[in-house]
């Protein structure tokens, strides 16, 4: 059966994460169900990453199979016109059926952001907020000791169904933006709340809590029970997929004008 290839971005805000639910209320399900308005049948969408409960997508790809027949704009417009404003088919290309959206992918960036401020901003929605000053560069040094190859258990969801909790993390960089920051992870793949538990303890660091060795400490316990609070997921975003570039998915991204 033809396979495509679909890239969405989403505000994950309203849905309760990625994967289908009984209730319907899941990205997973909504775009299974305004796909199926355009082929004419019920589909399967597999995507990079199951985000969760409240988390953003900027590049998310997924993949499904069909054997309708349509133009590429209806997979586009079509789609689009049975979503919700909150999430948006950035293109669709019929593709290699060896393509796998989640285990064709070598690696993923997440980027989780965050200000602080002595009062909540409602003008950024996509960002967590905290009430007091951070000490930006300890939490810069503090981070380092996260890449390379590890076991991430000290950081990782007791619901997680990952089979081994070693991962590896080629960067993590801490970006001051003047009125918010973001940090920006780069790795093989992830554990449940794997982010959002490591911004935890950094922000232990960056409140002055604890020191900058505490971070590297928590790692090599192995030890959910040391680490921090897992941080909200409204500052989280899966911000890219990276493939192997023969697939050309990038271009499912690229939604802007092109002159004639």
């Amino acid at each position: 059966m033809p396979r495509f290839a679909m890239g969405l971005r989403y505000d994950g805000s309203a849905f309760e994460g990625w994967q289908t639910q009984p209730h319907r209320n899941t990205v997973q399900d909504t775009v299974q169900a305004a796909i199926a308005k355009i082929a004419g049948h019920n589909v399967t969408v597999y995507c990079a990453g199951r985000t969760d409960t409240g988390v953003h997508a900027r590049q998310q790809l997924v993949h499904f199979d069909t054997e309708a027949v349509r133009p590429v704009s209806a997979w586009v417009r079509g789609v689009n016109n049975f979503l919700p404003s909150s999430v948006a088919v950035t293109g669709v290309k019929p593709i290699d059926p060896a393509f796998h959206a989640r285990f064709s992918a070598f690696a993923r960036t997440y980027r989780y952001y965050f200000y602080s401020s002595p009062v909540e901003d409602p003008f950024r929605p996509f960002m967590t907020w905290v009430h007091y000053p951070l000490n930006l560069e300890a939490m810069r040094k503090a981070s380092q000791c996260l890449i390379g190859t590890h076991d991430f258990s000290a950081f990782r969801a007791s619901q997680c169904q990952a089979k081994s909790p070693v991962k590896t993390l080629d960067r993590v960089e801490l970006v001051d933006l003047g009125e918010s920051c973001y940090l920006e992870v780069h790795g093989n793949a992830f554990l449940h709340h794997m982010v959002r538990n490591m911004v935890g303890a950094l922000m232990e660091v960056g409140l002055g809590r604890e020191s900058e060795d505490w971070v590297q400490e928590v790692l090599a316990s192995r030890d959910r029970s040391k680490a921090a609070k897992t941080w909200p997921a409204r500052g989280l975003t899966l911000w890219e997929v990276h493939y192997p570039s023969h697939f050309e998915v990038s271009e499912l991204f690229d939604v802007r004008f092109v002159e004639a």
